[in-house]
C-alpha cells in the first residue's frame, strides 16, 4: 500500500513529527511505502471561496503546491492527517490543505481510501480531543473514508513529553497493522 501522511505542525521536528516518524516506520515494517508531507512548508494557498472548481467537476484554478498534493493523495491508499492540537482544532496549515480537497472532492470520495489521525497536545484532561475526533469523524464520513484507527498523544507538549508517553508506540502499532 502507498501510505501518505500529511503533517500539519509548522515545528518539523516536534512531537507531531515523532508520531509521524513511528507511524512510518511501522508502515514502512508492515512492507507499505511511506511518504510524508509537511504541509505548512509547503507552497499552499488557503481556498478563496472562488467555486470555479464546480466541487470537483474542474480542477483548482490556483496553481501552487496543492497540485502535487492532491496527485499524491489520489495515488494513494492510505492517508494520515497528523497535528499539534491548537486551541482544540488541527493547525490552520493542515486545515487550509483539507480545504482545498474541494476540487477533487469525487475522485477523493472515489477511492474509499483508508485513513488515520495522529494528534499531540500539551493538556491531558479526558474531553481534549473532542472537537478534533468530531472533525475527523465528519471528514471520514463526507469523504467516505475507511478509518484505520487514531493515536491521540494527550500530555505530548514537548518531545521529551511525548518520548515519556506510550503514543510514539501506539503509533508504530497503528502503521504496523495497516
Amino acid at each position: 500500500m502507498n501510505v501518505v501522511i500529511l503533517q500539519g505542525s509548522p515545528n518539523r521536528d516536534g512531537s507531531t513529527a515523532i508520531l509521524c516518524e513511528e507511524f512510518a516506520r511501522g508502515a514502512r515494517q508492515a512492507g507499505h511505502e511511506v511518504e510524508r508531507i509537511d504541509v505548512a512548508q509547503a507552497d499552499v494557498r488557503t481556498c478563496t471561496g472562488c467555486v470555479a472548481c464546480g466541487y470537483g467537476a474542474r480542477p483548482c484554478v490556483q496553481r501552487d503546491g496543492m497540485v502535487s498534493i492532491l496527485e499524491k493523495i489520489l495515488a494513494a491508499d492510505v492517508l494520515a492527517l497528523a497535528t499539534p492540537l491548537y486551541y482544540y482544532a488541527m493547525t490552520a496549515q493542515l486545515k487550509a490543505v483539507i480545504d482545498r480537497f474541494c476540487s477533487e472532492n469525487s475522485a477523493i470520495t472515489a477511492r474509499r481510501l483508508r485513513s488515520v489521525l495522529l494528534a499531540v497536545a500539551w493538556n491531558a484532561d479526558s474531553w481534549t480531543f473532542d472537537a478534533l475526533e468530531a472533525h475527523y469523524d465528519t471528514l471520514v464520513r463526507y469523504l467516505d473514508l475507511r478509518d484505520c484507527g487514531r493515536v491521540l498523544g494527550y500530555g505530548c507538549g514537548t518531545p521529551s513529553m511525548t518520548r515519556a508517553t506510550d503514543a510514539p508506540q501506539h503509533a508504530f502499532e497503528l502503521g504496523r497493522s495497516l
